[in-house]
């Protein structure tokens, strides 16, 4: 099995820990950066061979990954020269990815089987999966329903319950085809251009351990929750 991890942003919404380190990079609890993690998981899962498509301070995940051999996962690199989105840098190595393969962000803190997710990709025979997460969004004020200038509902901080991607794809080929390599492509696009054509994406549930490492508050979460799942993310580290 064969996955590409996203390495390449610049990580803003997390400085400054990504001042002088790339987010993959940046470490959880006193020995492991995220992407060590993360190289451990797939390789517990039965994965093979990875790409990491670097930008943003690519030498240093070079320096850091090398050739995956401590982890016993084959790795190569593809390094992203301009912003192309979520899928875009996909579309810049297609043609060397196997015909179905597991895509997914850099950093993110999760208990998810990666190699159960491409294998129901494989058997729903869908374009694309997308693993998902249970969030309830609180709006911090009155919401009101209005028509024709009268207001006609009215709802006090109101919670509403999402499902919400975990950045986690099964990710077929073929649903790549018709983009062009070198051009931005957004997961947005991807996923609408999907509906559109009446070719929707399957959706994987997952109600486990999940944490997008995006914001200060997330790594620091990240960092007082992790002693007490460590095995459970790092099993027989």
């Amino acid at each position: 099995m064969h996955a590409v991890i996203l390495a390449g942003g610049k990580g803003v919404r997390l400085r400054p820990y990504t001042t002088a380190l790339p987010k993959p990079l940046v470490p959880i609890g006193d020995q492991h950066a995220i992407l060590e993690i993360v190289m451990r998981q797939l390789a517990g899962a039965g994965f093979t061979s990875c790409t990491l498509a670097i930008g943003h301070l690519g030498h240093i995940i070079r320096a850091y990954v090398g050739d995956g051999s401590q982890w016993g996962i084959r790795v190569d690199y593809t390094t992203e020269e301009s912003p192309l989105g979520t899928m875009g840098p996909l579309l810049t190595m297609r043609d060397r990815l196997p015909e179905n393969f597991l895509v997914m962000n850099g950093d993110v803190l999760t208990d998810l089987d990666f190699g159960d997710v491409l294998k129901r990709h494989i058997a729903t025979a869908a374009p694309l999966t997308i693993a998902t997460y249970a969030r309830r969004v609180s709006i911090d004020f009155g919401v009101l329903t209005t028509d024709s200038g009268r207001v006609v509902g009215f709802a006090e901080k109101p919670s509403m319950d999402y499902r919400v991607s975990m950045g986690v794809y099964g990710v077929s080929r073929e649903a790549l085809a018709r983009y062009t390599p070198g051009l931005p492509l957004g997961f947005d696009e991807l996923v609408l251009d999907m509906l559109r054509d009446d070719n929707p994406p399957h959706a994987y549930e997952f109600d486990g351990y999940w944490l997008d490492i995006g914001r200060p508050d997330d790594y620091d979460r990240a960092n007082a929750e992790f002693s007490l799942r460590r095995d459970l993310l790092i099993k027989g580290a």
